[in-house]
């Protein structure tokens, strides 16, 4: 699975665009996918399939403000 890059025009949501290589089946894809969903708090939203076999997923979460960097004493 190559990861390539944050990308993404929307405010509201962080997008993580993934390449999957041919020779991983589907189950395994899903299951990489579900791993990214439950400990980063990942969703799927788009699945392309190419005809050479690999797939390109676009996984997003909702952006998150940051806290304070350090709060006063």
């Amino acid at each position: 699975m190559t990861d390539t890059g944050s990308t993404g025009a929307d405010p509201d949501w962080e997008y993580q665009p993934l390449r999957l290589p041919a020779g991983i089946s589907r189950l395994s894809a899903a299951t990489r996918l579900s791993i990214h969903a439950e400990f980063a708090g990942w969703e799927l939203s788009r699945v392309l399939l190419y005809s050479d076999g690999t797939r390109k997923v676009w996984l997003r979460r909702r952006r998150t403000t940051p806290g304070l960097p350090n709060p006063l004493p």
